[in-house]
């Protein structure tokens, strides 16, 4: 892996991974697109950790205050009471799903389910199912529930195929189910820690072995997730204030757009789909 490649995409990383709009088929896409090649899901995997520490920051009171009453509510019926520990408690429901289906389907994510028709497809259909929640959608509740760590979670597995989106697939259930843009987009973050953090953990002895084609060198790898990191504390500071004011019709269309045109590009051979 060349460094301009490492660089380019830990910017595409940082830029995409809180938008809905897939940070791991972008990552795949400009890969392959710009570079010749697929970076492959560990090194994808690994510069997440760089967005999730991001998160892990930007949220750091509030990921301590869960923390703090989970281990109250341990040994105290008071402490079980409060917001602070149900959060806890849906942040940790919801991370079973993606959790329990990566371990199981690991090698299929790092090969068959990369290829760039189905990338393309589920832009297109996970778009489309974006606009449809944030169309019927109440956006009257602002507190999670039991059901909405179920449902984004089960929808956050989703997100295992490149181009559904991690963060799309948790918005679009959150919205379905009731909950308000910026409830919904707070969960979604919170949500992707503990899974992006195991994944990317896991992932590290596979982007460190040489023998793989384009293998990125540790240095390169520290620098694409140090870049990952500063553009992701920006995105997620700029799109919670976009969501309390905007709908998510842009990035609709934004999918849209780039499935069709990934199709068209498939279709003409400019792009090999492995």
């Amino acid at each position: 892996m060349s460094w301009l490649q490492a660089l380019v995409l830990g910017l595409v990383q940082g830029l995409t991974e809180f938008l809905p709009i897939s940070s791991s088929a972008h990552v795949r896409i400009v890969s392959t697109l710009f570079f010749g090649n697929d970076a492959g899901a560990s090194f994808t995997a690994v510069i997440q950790l760089g967005t999730e520490l991001a998160v892990l920051i930007y949220f750091a009171k509030d990921i301590g205050n869960f923390i703090a009453a989970w281990f109250k509510g341990l040994f105290s019926k008071a402490a079980r009471q409060t917001e602070d520990y149900r959060m806890a408690w849906y942040v940790i429901i919801g991370s079973i799903p993606i959790s329990v289906l990566g371990y199981i389907f690991k090698d299929e994510i790092r090969s068959q389910l990369r290829n760039l028709w189905i990338t393309a497809t589920v832009l297109v259909v996970f778009g489309l199912l974006l606009g449809l929640a944030d169309h019927v959608a109440k956006h009257a509740r602002t507190k999670l529930e039991l059901k909405d760590a179920v449902g984004m979670g089960l929808a956050q597995a989703l997100a295992l195929i490149p181009g559904v989106s991690r963060s799309g697939g948790t918005l679009t259930a959150g919205l379905f189910l009731g909950l308000d843009r910026a409830a919904a987009a707070r969960y979604s973050f919170l949500l992707a820690l503990p899974a992006v953090f195991g994944a990317g953990i896991f992932s590290i002895p596979d982007v460190l072995d040489r023998s793989e084609p384009n293998a990125a060198s540790v240095p390169q790898m520290v620098v694409a997730t140090v870049v990952a990191f500063a553009v992701g504390y920006a995105t997620i500071a700029w799109l919670l204030r976009y969501v309390s004011k905007h709908s998510y019709s842009a990035f609709v269309w934004y999918r849209l757009l780039l499935g069709i045109v990934l199709m068209g590009l498939l279709s003409m051979g400019l792009l090999n789909p492995t």
